[in-house]
């Protein structure tokens, strides 16, 4: 899995690709977490699912909990480039009902 980071004011802008399984899951969530503790101003992330091949629940969760921590701060968390697999996976889980599905 590659992941990249870009911040911008209070804006993260995160891209992931490859499979989101356990492993990268586990990997994702502690830089992820890292980027949000050193900047608590960040009230905004966009997770690009464009790269994502395979995705089980352990990705999920990495999602879930994102998006806890960016609700707390009464952020807003918005999910983009999903297709194919990893979408169909989000629509059955409703992840959308939670999250904005941006384009």
């Amino acid at each position: 899995m590659e992941l990249t980071i870009q911040i911008e004011g209070n804006v993260c802008r995160i891209a992931l690709s490859g499979e989101l399984d356990h492993h990268a899951a586990s990997e994702a969530r502690t830089r992820i977490d890292e980027a949000l503790r050193e900047d608590p101003s960040i009230n905004a992330l966009f997770l690009n699912l464009s790269g994502i091949t395979f995705m089980d629940s352990a990705g999920l969760g990495m999602i879930l909990g994102r998006y806890r921590v960016i609700a707390e701060r009464g952020g807003r968390f918005v999910l983009t480039g999903a297709s194919g697999y990893a979408e169909r996976i989000l629509k059955m889980a409703g992840i959308y009902a939670l999250v904005e599905k941006g384009e």
